[in-house]
């Protein structure tokens, strides 16, 4: 009688996947994750006179900050009013430190 071959275990089978799984964890999830967390920081920590760009495209200065948004001067005396999560980071600030 011929030796029978042993069936491969789940665990071998599902391997690849599970490989698949914690590098894209690694890779993808936890960096964007770590990019949010900054990104509310810096949000919250918004100031009177911070310059900031709106994700439309708007430079300014912050003139007034309140709960849930803030006054954002672009010009001498032009004031618009902009939600705090329509805030991105300068990247151009944080490279020149």
């Amino acid at each position: 009688m011929p030796p029978q071959a042993e069936a491969p275990s789940p665990w071998m089978s599902l391997m690849p996947f599970l490989l698949i799984i914690v590098v894209f964890y690694f890779f993808m999830i936890r960096p964007q994750m770590k990019r949010q967390k900054e990104l509310r920081k810096y949000r919250e920590a918004l100031k009177k006179g911070d310059k900031v760009i709106s994700t439309g495209g708007i430079y300014g200065r912050v003139a007034e900050v309140k709960d849930d948004h803030i006054i954002m001067e672009i010009a001498d005396e032009i004031k618009i009013k902009i939600d705090k999560s329509a805030i991105i980071m300068d990247m151009t600030d944080a490279v020149r430190k």
